[in-house]
This record gives structure tokens, sequence and C-alpha cells, in this order.
């Protein structure tokens, strides 16, 4: 049976009086138990075909995009922003029965050694923030970002702990930030995704793609995966035989059945479908252009360390410069090489980490570079950070003698930059030994008030109707962290 006859078919069906009898008698009463459930008002992406207008910021929006830079696994603060001169003297030395009474850790027992910083520390820039020698390029452009050195988080292990920071909650079923910032905002590109997702590092991210998901919005508000090798969305190119007329011919007819579902039952996630089918086909077109980095000048990718055709963060960070480019809301890059347990030789916060900081320090400072000198990063808000910190103690599960820290809820550095964030600021600090924030705290609930608040949300009002009840990313807390806005 071919597209066309089932096409017939089932309109057969949908204006047979059997149809009628079998299948809507059932239905006329559910409707009136809608009605008198006060259930019968369809969404507005109903009303509006499941596109992608958004439902539009309450304010005038400093930032029309978000790249979101996270580092999975939790890179360490002490290694990178945090000098603790303290610490380093103290390395060896038995931790203090204080700092482990009434703490949960993930693998920590007993009475662990304290580790001192395995860096090296400089001043840089004009506001004269530290920056350790595992990132000199990005050092270079410090005076662009914010620091958030006393971040904390409510979750000490991976999945739960990076599903919290992009969905506000460590539970899955919750949509993720860029979920949330596609409905508020839409996109400004009918061609491509609101929302990409970029990943590099080798394997999977703890989370999974619930860290990006939509949860219970609808589905055309998730992200989706690209790749920067072989092509860039699973599934998108024809089959053999199948050329793009004929393409173009079979979604419109499984379209118009998808149609005549939705006037039977007004389910919204079917225009969801509808629209997923034709911004697929547009894609067909639009993503290999945009993902095609091999057009871009020499000196463009000396500045970023790409290599075309391969799966890399540099490559990644090109792609996201590019998407900004073309209109998307929110790109999103996870780098999965952070879990510096220490559990062998060259995984821990020395030699290993000193490898991850390599692969990351020149395609981030180029990016920010890049948009800075486009014109782009007054209008585009960079963030970056892990899903926790690392303790200053070593974890010595295999013994002693590795550079290895466990995780770390209490006390871990985040950076933003761009669309109005201060150039060249400090906002919190940790005591002597980077354990816990005494000044500034800033909690995960915040960091996700002050993104939305740069695409002019109040996260208060940011809202969907759920099982009976309002929800929002950041649930019923975070504050907007002001310090660090101009």
């Amino acid at each position: 049976m071919n597209i066309w006859e089932e096409a017939f078919i089932r309109k057969a069906q949908y204006n047979s009086r059997r149809h009628f009898l079998k299948k809507c008698t059932s239905g006329l009463g559910a409707l009136a138990l809608g009605s008198i459930m006060g259930c019968g008002e369809q969404h507005p992406e109903a009303k509006s075909g499941a596109g992608l207008a958004g439902k539009g910021p309450h304010f005038a929006p400093k930032a029309k995009s978000v790249i979101f830079l996270h580092m999975a696994g939790g890179p360490s603060h002490l290694e990178l922003f945090d000098f603790k001169p303290t610490l380093l003297q103290l390395n060896g030395k038995d931790t203090p029965k204080s700092l482990m009474e009434g703490k949960e850790f993930a693998f920590l027992k007993g009475t662990p050694k304290l580790l001192g910083p395995q860096a090296n520390f400089g001043r840089h820039g004009q506001s004269g923030t530290y920056v350790s020698d595992y990132m000199p390029e990005f050092a270079q452009m410090v005076d662009e970002v914010s620091l958030l050195k006393a971040m904390h988080t409510n979750e000490f292990n991976h999945a739960p702990a990076q599903l919290f920071m992009h969905t506000g909650s460590p539970r899955l079923g919750k949509p993720s930030i860029g979920a949330w910032s596609v409905y508020g905002l839409g996109s400004e590109n009918k061609d491509l995704p609101g929302y990409v997702v970029l990943t590099s590092g080798g394997g999977a991210i703890s989370a999974g793609k619930s860290a990006w998901g939509s949860g219970f919005l609808p589905t055309v508000y998730q992200g989706v995966q690209c790749r920067s090798e072989g092509d860039p969305v699973l599934f998108l190119s024809n089959p053999n035989s199948i050329d793009a007329p004929l393409r173009k011919k079979s979604i419109a007819a499984i379209n118009k059945i998808n149609e005549m579902e939705y006037q039977q039952s007004g389910d919204p996630e079917i225009l969801t479908r509808i629209s997923q089918y034709e911004l697929a086909f547009r894609m067909q077109t639009s993503v290999p252009e945009t993902m095609n980095i091999n057009d871009e000048p020499d000196y463009i990718h000396q500045m970023y360390g790409t290599s075309p055709g391969k799966a890399s963060f540099a490559n990644n960070c090109l792609l996201a410069r590019r998407l900004v480019e073309k209109g998307v809301r929110f790109i999103q890059l996870f780098d999965n090489r952070w879990d510096t347990h220490g559990v062998g030789a060259g995984n821990g916060v020395g030699d290993g980490m000193r490898r991850s900081c390599k692969a990351i320090d020149q395609p981030i400072a180029a990016l920010l570079k890049d948009l800075k000198q486009r014109g782009l990063l007054e209008e585009t808000l960079v963030v970056w950070g892990g899903e926790f910190g690392r303790t200053p103690m070593m974890e010595a599960r295999t013994g002693v003698g590795f550079d290895g820290r466990d995780h770390h809820l209490e006390a871990f550095t985040m950076w933003m930059a761009g669309a109005g964030i201060k150039k060249g600021k400090v906002h919190g600090e940790t005591d002597e030994i980077g354990y816990y924030g005494i000044e500034g705290r800033t909690h995960v609930h915040d960091l996700q008030a002050t993104i939305l608040e740069r695409l002019g949300f109040d996260h208060e009002q940011l809202t969907y109707e759920f099982q009976g009840r309002n929800f929002r990313l950041t649930d019923v807390h975070g504050n907007v962290i002001k310090e660090i806005l101009s």
C-alpha cells in the first residue's frame, strides 16, 4: 500500500458513520466533562499552529541569544579561578573533622588529606582577576566576564546535579532552560530549530537528553542535537531514491492526516508534530549549510583551532557563533571530560585537568573575541560552568598519590559574559580553602533567574500550566544576581 492509498483510507474512516459511532460517542462525554472541569480552552500553541512565535518578553531583553557552555563532570574551581594560598600551605594535612561531620559526599570517607592547588595562578587584565595557567588564552579575555565565585547547588551526583542546573529540578520530567527560553521568546529563524545542542568530549552526559528536553512543554521546544561530523542531524537526509519533491509530497500527505486527527481530537501535540515535519523538511537545506564550517576563512580556523569534519569542542564553539548569526535562540555546548576523581594516573586535577583545559581554552577565548568583533557579544549571553565544584580534600579512592577531588556542592565558580553583564567583575568569595561561600553566595536558581532576566523575563511570571498548577523554571526559588548586571 502506498502513501496515497493510506491517506485515502484514513480519510474514508474519518468520514464514515461507523467511525463516528465507534470512536466519537464516548468522546462527546469526555468533551462535556472537560467543559465542566474548565479544560475546554486550547493552549496558545494550538491556536497559533504550534509555531515558535513565543509568548513575548515581559520587558525589553538584553540578550537575543544564549550560548551555555557546560563542562559536564564538574571542573575544579580550585585549579581555575579560585586561588587559595592557604590551601597550598595545608597540602597533605588532615582535613578538620568539622568539615566532614554532617556533610554528604559522593566518595570521601574517613579523614581525607587536603590537596593544594595543582595549577599556578596570576592576575590578568585590567581587573587583576586571578586565572590559572591552565587557561592562558581565556586569561586574556577575562575582562569581558563576570565571575560568580560562590555558586552552590543542592545535588552532589552528576545526573541529578546536571538536571538541576538545566531544568531546575533533580528529577526527570521538567523542561530545560533552553526549552523555557524558546517557549518565551520563540525563534528568529523559521528554517532552524530555536534550540540547538552540540556535544564533545566523548560519551553521553550523565543526565542524558533530558538535560535539553521539553518536559511537559510541547515537544516543539526541546533541544535538537546536531553533530559536527557526518550528517548534522540523524536521519535528516533522504533515503536512496527519495528526492526533495517526493519528500515534500509525502510530508504534505502525512500532515493532511495529522490535521484531520487534530480536528477530531484537538490535541495540541498534533500541531507540534505538524510543525516538526515541516521544520525537518526545511532543515534538510538550512542545517547542512549552517553546520558546514569549511567556508570560514583560514584566520578563523586558526583563531578557534578548528578541524572541519571532526567532532571537537573547538568546532562546536565556531558553530555556536554561526548559529547565533542565524538567529537561533539557545545554543548549548556539553563537553564531557571533567570528572576528575584521580582514580588513576592522569585522571585528576593535575595533568588530566590540564589536558581538558587545553581542549577548551583557545576555543572559548576565540568565541568571546569573535562575538565581540562582530558586534554580537552585546546581544548574546555566554554562560560557562559545570554542575558542581570539587572538594579541597583529596579523594584517595584507590590509595594515596593521585590528585583527585570529589564532587562538591557547597562552592564552585561559573562565569557570564555579554548582554549587559558587567565586565571584569568578581562576585562572591569562598573561605580560605575554597570549601564554602562566605560572601555573595549565589544558587543555581539565581543563575537561572538571571539568564531569563537577560532574555526579558521575570522568572516568576514565565509559567506553564501543568497538572493543575503553574510551573516555572525556578520553582518557588531564585533571585536575579543584580550585582553583575550593568
